[in-house]
């Protein structure tokens, strides 16, 4: 792969340009930042006759690739060899900025018909802001370029996990779930003030809330579910749920039945560590044809309530039995309100082990064990 003529000798980079524009040839690397400013011996001059892109469209987005077009004045368009793209977070929009002359910042595409796709998970996150703006580039006998000025630039935002995405996450869930082991009830763990609260403003009922950020980046769910959370782990030795809690002393519990039955749909969410040896694996419970019903089926994959490896129900001589996975630890969310009145709230006598809470954890994504290749 050829890069651009420099004045001077530098080192060749090893550059993951390779991987980022599928389907086109990466020839070099521009170093201009958005403004034209050039290191004085990048080789790289000026062209007036070459068209400025305007009107620039962003389509196709995903978590981990877009499409982009634009339009150019007929004028030297034929004289175009190459398409220089500068993509920065917008969060950081100097980030990509070179801090050294020799430093390659930018992408650059041989010059297709439009639009072309750009995607790489080394540098796109899901649900992130960028920036990208484009030159065009006329590459020379002697290797340098000429190039047009920056176009205007603009801001999109990458999309969630998609299913295919989320489907990757469960199978390595499924890895480490381990055997099954039985429960009878959900339960919510909160201070003594938030029953109160429910009481006395809700008429005795928990209402669904929106999802936190906690979890994988591009979970779907994150921000945009309402639900309840509920756990339902056991201790292997008693067969009860433990005595401990980061969430408050104070326990809601309830038949399991009550809330997963043959009239509900069961989820998969997410699958997320937090720099822990324990794994975390998110459930969706939605009541059969509710809204959280619809939300979870157009974005989350389906599990058969009856036989998966995280949570199942089914019926045994007329008794409907449950079962939990052992390795992971489960968070529930029920996506519809859920009456007091359904179970019963009591003090726990172990200890409140803030440790333990989940509220808004950073996925660690360096985990081999629970991400997966696209942007983290």
């Amino acid at each position: 792969m050829e890069a651009p003529r420099l004045a001077h000798t530098m080192s060749s980079p090893t550059s993951p340009c390779e991987e980022v524009i599928k389907n086109l040839s990466l020839e070099a690397i521009q170093l201009c930042d958005r403004d034209g400013n050039k290191s004085q011996d990048s080789g790289i001059a000026e062209m007036e006759e070459l068209p400025v892109p305007h009107n620039i469209k962003i389509s196709n987005i995903t978590c981990d690739s877009f499409k982009i077009s634009w339009d150019m004045d007929s004028k030297s368009k034929d004289r175009i060899t190459h398409y220089f793209i500068d993509l920065n977070k917008k969060e950081n929009k100097n980030s990509n900025k070179f801090k050294h002359k020799d430093v390659p910042t930018k992408l650059v595409a041989k010059a297709v018909p439009l639009p072309m796709t750009v995607r790489g998970h080394w540098f796109l996150s899901p649900r992130t802001e960028y920036t990208v703006a484009v030159q065009t580039a006329s590459k020379q006998v002697d290797g340098d370029y000429v190039v047009s000025e920056w176009s205007e630039i603009i801001e999109f935002c990458t999309a969630d996990y998609s299913k295919v995405h989320l489907t990757q996450l469960l199978e390595k869930a499924e890895v480490i779930a381990g055997r099954m082991l039985k429960l009878s009830v959900f339960y919510r763990n909160q201070h003594n003030e938030y029953f109160d609260y429910i009481r006395e403003h809700h008429g005795n009922a928990m209402q669904p809330s929106v999802k936190d950020n906690s979890g994988s980046h591009g979970s779907p769910i994150s921000g945009k579910l309402e639900g309840i959370f509920f756990s339902c782990n056991t201790e292997f030795n008693t067969g009860k749920p433990p005595q401990d809690s980061p969430y408050g002393r104070y326990r809601f519990e309830i038949a399991a039945e009550k809330l997963f039955n043959p009239n509900t749909n069961l989820y998969f969410g997410d699958f997320y560590c937090m720099y822990t040896a324990y794994h975390y694996v998110i459930l969706v419970i939605a009541p059969v044809g509710s809204p959280g019903d619809e939300f979870c089926k157009q974005r989350l994959p389906q599990l058969n309530i009856k036989d998966n490896k995280f949570l199942t129900c089914d019926e045994e001589d007329g008794v409907m039995v449950y079962h939990h996975a052992q390795d992971v630890i489960l968070e529930v969310i029920y996506t519809d309100p859920v009456d007091l009145s359904l179970g019963t709230v009591a003090e726990i006598t172990g200890h409140q082990l803030m440790s333990l809470s989940t509220a808004n954890a950073k996925k660690d994504p360096s985990c081999k064990t629970c991400n997966i290749s696209v942007g983290r």
